[in-house]
């Protein structure tokens, strides 16, 4: 039978009335409810719990919190496994799955432990000098072996199915971190009337406070958290969110933020995790600080943690880690062996490499050193070199105190650093250089309880200031207030390898071996040896390393560093990133408000961007799509046609400033449009590049209406949103998409003005003319533009009226001989006019390709112009040309390459490429637009589109890109 190892009477976050049943590596554990599943396998006696990255070492667990780097373990629901979960962070719960990773064979046995015995030619570096020789073996031995040794967890190659959320929230101050810094300034805050989100990655407030178990006003800081929270409870203005990991800090005030909304529960209907993006005027980061282990011979066995975590373990669940050993080289590392020994912990020794002169209840061994440990599956005895000789002591636990790292990460996602601390030898940010966000408590380098509070309050009512609130200023409890001292003391020269970043396998002579090898500056260190780039980020690992870094090239570690913080600060899930984004959640269906009327008429649906719309519109006797695409196409030419337009962006653009910004973004001048008239428009990208076409409207003196294709609405009013922020933000100028705000419809042909008329409509307009009116009461817009080349109009109503409006104008059409036509007809009539589409404008051609180049102004400057003018962008390039099959009887198709008649379809003979083609009635043949090199120069010249994918050859003669009334009489007439 399985020992327990639960200190009777302890373990605050658990519930010993309520067992829990759970499962690691298929047997069966039973802990209580509130533990993580490293609590209660280390309370039933299993410290092996995984197998470290490249040697397979055994590991178990080091800490209490995510900045777990060893213990890392799948859990399986069913089908579905999640990899490289915390087992820090894993709560447990009835029939939970939980399994270790990284492994061949059993995790007592594992198989690939073999990589140990083979250290000496796996150091940093290894792959880069093993593998080069013989060549031939890197694609058929080296790569598929380090392939299936590479990672850590697997995926189960199945779709996660479990229900995800996104969410968003606003506040006046977000406070990062419950502790006694975080918990002070809530309290002040939310006093002070002040909208306050407390977010914790922990499952309850308190921090450190519910681990160390300090006096707080003379009772146990546990009491004085639950009165606090109590208090905050109770306030309206506050919110409090646990198991919330704030994991980025971006502009303008935004933090991203994972909830793990149910992973502590059996799967069920409620979300697993929530993403938010939380906005707030002011921010306080009281993240506390992480401590950090120190560096000796074999450091890494299962049983060997850090003080805080062996804390964090007996103080919240009880866990007995005795018989303990202690190393450290600070204060605090002492004062948890005091707290401990008073608690009943059997303290076999206490190791510190400095000439302290304490006498305790326990064996201390000042200016000692731990020079190695046995146990290869869990601790069974440390080594200590003392002032005496050297003692070997029987320890189940070995607590390394290494110190304390200020946890600053989200303090330099904007790109601040921080500074080297000498006295606490750490990195702190330097005073005013996070501006929104204060940093209190021991993230500011304030260690001690009474510290942390009077910090918490005071950043808060420095915030409270900021944001123009009154508060009155809380008295500070009384607490310990004892001061940090600490030793340089980083790693133990004894011979054998000496553990930095557990989740890596990187070693004290890893880092002195980049050193040797040139690799000095940090961010080349981390590389060439990965320290820090596990799944822990290097958070307890990063100082330590660059400590050895440091000494190896007789630099200070304010010389040499620190490597870059980037979001997101722990894992994030893309589940949680995209929650909704599954099935047609991830390309959400779009449908027009004359949907139901196309379907009804037996319209297939294609996909237009987002949006779904209707391929053609069949009649009783049609065999096919191509007999309704010929009819609509003649009727558009001859009599009227009808077509749904609304997917195109429309982007209100307002203020005094708005037509200086339009001439900015698009290549011609927009700013001298008079009100009432509309002007096509070509907007570039930063690259010079086209990046979409379209119309822009001049609604009145400092008002704008712009509109884009459909496929690049979205990003168009991104691109716009960027040039507003980033050139021109003090430009009074606003920007919204009314898209869905406006169903808009197309009526084109020479009997366009009698199908309005049958509304009571009489346009009066000239060509690129618009104008309000009022529809049956029915606000509206008129505009004269043409997509088809014919005398053509667009009318939009607001969205709700769209329905009734199609179904209105359908019926005119008729009326008159004409009626609706589809996406096919739309891309045929526009063909035929040479009109652009995202086919032609693919994000790979400038103005002068599409034969637009005089529309980029000469008075003028706008995005994209000046990378426009490079000469690889103006010499020597392909030229839109339009191509008609010189056997009319002929099929062309979209794809193909373009060839000199008699050169054979290589790539080196390769003249350009076809984008668009399409089947003409009114010419009588296919026709196609391509890009073809020199190509304006090169009307009338017979090729040969070369189509090798479908077997096809043909030759076509280039022509002028507008097929169809190149002068355009019939629209503008």
């Amino acid at each position: 039978m399985t020992r327990a190892y639960r200190f009777p009477g302890k373990g605050l976050l658990i519930d010993r009335a309520r067992k829990v049943q759970f499962t690691f590596d298929g047997r069966v554990f039973q802990g209580f409810h509130g533990d993580t599943l490293a609590s209660a396998l280390l309370a039933n006696g299993q410290r092996l719990m995984a197998r470290s990255f490249k040697y397979h070492r055994p590991r178990g667990v080091m800490t209490a919190g995510s900045e777990e780097p060893s213990a890392l373990v799948e859990i399986h629901e069913g089908a579905q496994h999640t990899p490289n979960v915390r087992a820090t962070m894993q709560e447990i719960y009835e029939g939970l799955d939980a399994r270790s990773q990284n492994r061949l064979g059993s995790l007592g046995f594992d198989l690939l432990a073999v990589n140990d015995r083979l250290s000496p030619f796996l150091g940093a570096g290894f792959y880069y000098k093993t593998f080069m020789w013989p060549r031939a073996f890197w694609e058929k031995l080296y790569e598929p072996a380090i392939r299936r040794a590479a990672g850590l967890g697997r995926l189960s190659g199945r779709a996660d199915d479990a229900p995800y959320e996104k969410a968003f929230a606003h506040c006046d101050l977000l406070i990062i971190g419950a502790g006694p810094a975080g918990l002070m300034a809530a309290l002040t805050a939310g006093r002070a009337g002040a909208d306050v989100i407390l977010a914790t990655e922990d499952t309850q407030p308190g921090g450190r406070l519910l681990s160390d178990q300090p006096v707080i006003d003379g009772q146990p800081a546990p009491l004085w958290v639950d009165s606090v929270m109590a208090e905050l409870r109770s306030l309206p203005n506050i919110r409090v969110m646990t198991r919330t990991t704030v994991t980025g800090r971006y502009d303008h005030g935004t933090f991203g933020a994972l909830e793990r909304v149910s992973l502590h529960k059996a799967p069920g209907e409620a979300p697993r995790e929530c993403f938010w993006r939380i906005v707030a005027r002011h921010a306080i980061l009281a993240s506390g600080a992480l401590e950090r282990p120190l560096a000796h011979p074999d450091n890494d066995r299962p049983g060997v943690m850090l003080a805080s975590g062996v804390s964090a373990q007996f103080g919240r669940y009880g866990v007995d880690p005795g018989p303990l050993v202690i190393f450290s080289n600070n204060d605090s590392g002492l004062q948890t062996a005091r707290t401990l020994t008073a608690q009943g912990v059997e303290i076999a020794a206490y190791v510190d490499p400095r000439p302290i002169a304490v006498t305790e209840d326990f064996p201390v061994y000042p200016e000692a050193l731990i020079t190695g440990t046995r146990g290869r599956l869990g601790l069974r005895d440390v080594a200590v070199r003392h002032k005496d000789g050297t003692s070997v002591i029987a320890a189940r636990t070995l607590a390394l105190a290494g110190g304390w790292n200020p946890n600053i990460a989200l303090a330099c996602h904007l790109g601040a650093r921080p500074a080297w601390e000498p006295v606490l030898q750490s990195f702190v940010m330097p005073p005013g250089s996070t501006p929104g966000l204060g940093i209190a408590g021991a993230a500011a380098g304030l260690l001690s309880t009474r510290a942390a509070l009077m910090d918490g309050r005071d950043k808060a009512l420095t915030a409270l200031s900021a944001l123009d609130l009154r508060a009155a200023v809380t008295d500070i409890p009384q607490a310990e207030d004892t001061p940090y001292a600490i030793a340089p003391f980083w790693a133990v020269d004894a011979g054998g390898r000496a553990w930095l970043d557990f989740a890596n396998d990187v070693t004290t002579k890893d880092v002195k071996l980049a050193a040797q090898e040139g690799f000095t500056a940090v961010e080349h260190m981390k590389r060439y040896t990965t320290q820090g780039m596990a799944p822990d980020q290097g958070k307890s690992s990063n100082v330590a390393a660059l400590a050895v870094l440091a000494d190896a090239t007789g630099q200070g570690i304010a010389e040499t560093g620190l490597t870059t913080y980037r979001p997101p600060y722990g894992p994030v899930s893309l589940a949680a990133l995209g929650a909704g984004g599954r099935g047609e959640g991830f390309a959400p269906v779009r449908r027009l408000t004359s949907d139901a009327k196309s379907r009804a008429m037996g319209a297939p649906m294609i996909e237009a961007g987002l949006w779904y719309r209707p391929s053609y519109f069949p009649r009783p006797g049609e065999t096919g799509w191509r007999e309704a695409c010929d009819r609509e196409v003649r009727l558009v030419r001859v009599k009227a046609g009808v077509a749904d337009v609304s997917s195109l962006g429309k982007i209100d653009v307002q203020g005094a400033d708005a037509g200086r910004f339009l001439d900015f973004v698009y290549t011609n001048t927009m700013s001298s449009l008079r009100p009432g008239k509309v002007r096509y428009g070509l907007m570039l990208r930063e690259d010079g590049f086209v990046m979409d076409d379209g119309t822009c409207a001049r609604l009145g003196p400092e008002h704008f209406l712009v509109t884009t294709t459909t496929s690049a609405a979205g990003l168009v009013m991104r691109h716009l949103d960027f040039v507003h922020q980033a050139f021109c933000a003090d430009w009074d100028v606003r920007l919204l998409s009314v898209t869905e705000a406006w169903a808009q419809f197309s009526v084109a042909g020479p009997r366009s003005k009698e199908v309005l008329g049958r509304l009571g409509i009489t346009p009066g307009l000239p060509f690129m003319g618009w104008r309000a009116l009022s529809l049956n009461g029915v606000p509206a817009r008129l505009f004269r533009i043409s997509f088809s080349g014919e005398e053509g109009y667009e009318i939009a109503v607001p969205t709700r009226y769209g329905a009734a409006l199609f179904d209105a104008l359908v019926a005119a059409a008729e009326a008159e001989e004409g009626g609706a036509y589809g996406m096919e007809a739309l891309n045929v009539l526009r063909v035929e006019k040479g009109f652009l589409t995202h086919a032609e404008i693919h994000g790979r051609v400038t103005a002068g390709d599409v034969g637009l180049g005089r529309m980029v102004s000469d008075a003028k400057d706008c995005i994209g112009k000046a990378a426009a003018q490079r000469p690889g962008l103006v010499e020597n390039r392909e030229q839109l040309v339009g191509l008609m099959p010189v056997n009319q009887g002929e099929d062309l198709s979209a794809g193909a390459h373009l060839y000199n008649e008699k050169d054979p379809a290589e790539r080196a003979f390769n003249q350009g490429y076809v984008t668009s083609v399409a089947p003409s009635p009114t010419l009588g043949c296919w026709l196609g637009l391509g890009f073809l090199k020199n190509g304006r120069a090169r009307h009338g010249e017979v090729i040969r589109l070369d189509d090798g994918l479908r077997r096809r050859a043909v030759l076509v003669e280039v022509r002028d890109p507008v097929f169809f009334d190149p002068d355009g009489g019939r629209m503008r007439d």
